[in-house]
């Protein structure tokens, strides 16, 4: 490991998970000191709340080769590269030796409260990229603390903000007040508590990513079990269903990541879900026996539901970093420059092209957003996406810009990569009978091929982006 700096601040990096972590190894493997500052008390503390869920990567493709140059000296070795992690594995088997090597230069349970120029406020000007940033953060017992740095990287990620079941961006009429029966992670259905919570009822799952797969896959394998007789789960989608709607299937380069859309697929075609489409939620409401129903904005009522499973995305939390010029794309919250490479309008995982720090440059110099936070609104972000990001920018920051500016990066195609918040097109919804139209009510039966159906039992049962 290089020998700290003393001359000048450290480069602050928000977050202590996949994208931050591997942010110190690569400023550390560019003679940079970096400081770690992380809300929660481990590292990986988001990863940590999946541990149940099983990536659709494998082992080479999350572990960053800065990082596991860093581990190699304490004789950490990584896992089976062809073999898929949990997010339990993944935290303990990799992101905690990583934060240990660190030691010091990560600080948990400190919580980043604001970001500014010492001195300046977002107003001023003068003299303002002299200035250093300063960092405001509290620790876990409410003390208040400062310090300095030269940089700021942001991987502080968007698991703390979930988007809500409304379709407006905002949450449904009544969604709040339902707070006791709605979640918006996927349900650990191995814990005996939360078991007993969906076992044998009628369940609402509302999204049409990785996550609405893998929880639909699971209320499936629980209404199969034993103790599960009579769990129904409700899929509510916004669009309609089309070619896309489970992703790559066997095509997609990422085999299990396929395997999760037809697992779904599986679930609705055997009779363990029923599929809604082209809805979209306005209000949550309770009937006589307190169960829930949801109400579309088109007025439809669907039948009562006990509980709901929200998978709708997220979005970014910029709140602290409110007194810095971020250049963000008034759709996604995502970097200006990179924001039309990631429009879930137009690409799909495997579209993106390569970015680095210029992509995720601010008018605020020496500022960076990375990882999943680089991606704003948009959906399903790779680790080794972010990995490149912050090669990229360690060495922009190390004024090593030849290194910087040669980014690299093939993605695996086809994969789930639509937001859940898009209309389908005008032809789009014609065919497929769905969309934003106000369609009649659909209860879909899809099938699969037996081919399709023996892969999805035979790969990882759930699935993550990886951020």
């Amino acid at each position: 490991m290089n020998a700290r700096a003393t001359t000048e601040p450290p480069v602050v990096v928000i977050g202590a998970g996949p994208a931050g972590l591997a942010a110190a190894a690569h400023l550390l493997d560019q003679g940079i000191e970096p400081l770690v500052l992380e809300a929660g008390h481990k590292a990986g503390a988001a990863v940590r709340e999946w541990t149940h869920v099983r990536l659709f990567s494998t082992w080479g493709e999350v572990v960053d080769p800065a990082a596991e140059k860093l581990l190699a000296p304490t004789g950490w070795t990584r896992p089976d590269p062809a073999t898929y992690p949990s997010g339990g594995d993944w935290a303990e088997q990799y992101l905690q030796p990583l934060a240990d090597i660190l030691g010091d230069r990560v600080r948990l349970g400190a919580a980043v409260t604001g970001v500014s120029r010492t001195g300046r406020d977002r107003i001023v000007d003068a003299d303002r990229e002299q200035q250093p940033f300063v960092v405001h953060f509290t620790r876990a017992d409410g003390r208040e603390e400062r310090v300095f740095a030269r940089s700021v990287i942001d991987a502080s990620g968007t698991w703390a903000t979930p988007s809500p079941a409304g379709g407006s961006g905002l949450p449904a009429l009544g969604e709040r007040a339902a707070a006791n029966r709605i979640t918006y992670r996927v349900p650990d259905l191995k814990d005996p508590a939360v078991r007993t919570r969906y076992a044998g009822k009628r369940t609402a799952v509302i999204g049409s990513g990785a996550s609405a797969f893998t929880a639909l896959a699971y209320l499936a394998d629980l209404a199969k079990s034993k103790d599960g007789a009579g769990t129904k789960g409700v899929w509510i989608l916004r669009r309609g269903i089309s070619g896309s709607t489970f992703g790559g299937g066997e095509a997609d380069q990422l085999p299990a990541r396929g395997a999760l859309g037809l697992a779904a697929k599986a679930a609705v075609d055997e009779g363990h879900a029923d599929a809604v489409t082209g809805f979209r939620t306005e209000a949550i409401e309770r009937d006589t026996d307190d169960r829930l129903v949801l109400v579309g904005e088109d007025g439809r009522r669907l039948d009562a539901v006990d509980e709901v499973i929200v998978l709708t995305g997220f979005r970014p939390d910029l709140s602290f970093l409110d007194e810095l010029r971020l250049g963000l794309d008034e759709r996604l919250q995502a970097p200006v420059e990179l924001a039309p490479l990631i429009d879930p309008n137009q690409h799909s995982c495997g579209t993106v092209y390569p970015h680095g720090h210029r992509e995720l440059s601010h008018p605020e110099p020496g500022v960076y957003l990375v990882g999943m936070k680089s991606y704003g609104r948009a959906p399903t972000f790779l680790a080794m996406t972010g990995y490149e990001q912050v090669r990229s920018v360690a060495a922009a920051i190390a004024g090593d810009l030849a290194s910087a500016d040669r980014v690299e990066l093939t993605l695996p195609e086809t994969g789930v990569c639509g937001g859940a918040g898009l209309f389908d097109a005008p032809d789009a919804a014609e065919a497929d009978g769905g969309g934003c139209c106000a369609p009649v009510p659909q209860l879909v039966q899809l099938s699969a091929p037996a081919a399709a159906r023996a892969s999805a039992e035979q790969s990882p049962a759930g699935g993550c982006c990886g951020s």
